[in-house]
């Protein structure tokens, strides 16, 4: 059995917009990441760096379908699978999708963990595009060590 990890969040802008919001590096780095070392690309690889970690975390096996879908991997036993969806009234509903982990219990406690987190990035995302708000401003200081 493979566990997953599921988030998913309707933002209120054009898919192009949310899109680029998340291959951007200079937007991402408003809400997500303090660093990357280039703008996620299909064949690419990049660095992100967040505030609250010394280290530095590769972005591989990047592919993009343009206002479609981001995947990547960063853990060697999962991929991250972000899927955009246009909507009706023209907002755009988000899913991350990250999978491949074998059950146990520390698997089970990374699936947990990482659903949080990745809600947390679809939250903050929203808030800044949609009001400019960066939400995880200063939000993890506690976990630089």
């Amino acid at each position: 059995m493979r566990l997953e990890s599921n988030a998913t969040i309707q933002i209120q802008k054009p898919i192009e917009k949310v899109f680029e919001g998340i291959v951007n590096p200079s937007q991402m780095t408003k809400y997500f990441i303090s660093e990357s070392s280039g703008r996620l690309e299909s064949g690419k690889e990049v660095n992100w760096k967040f505030p609250e970690f010394a280290d530095e975390f590769p972005v591989k096996e990047i592919k993009i379908e343009t206002n479609l879908s981001i995947s990547f991997v960063w853990d060697p036993e999962t991929v991250v699978k972000i899927t955009l969806e246009k909507l009706p009234d023209n907002s755009t509903l988000i899913r991350v999708n990250e999978n491949g982990k074998e059950l146990s219990e520390d698997n089970l406690k990374w699936a947990l963990e990482n659903s949080g987190g990745w809600a947390n990035f679809l939250a903050c995302m929203k808030a800044y595009l949609e009001y400019g708000i960066q939400l995880r401003k200063g939000a993890f200081d506690y976990m630089r060590k």
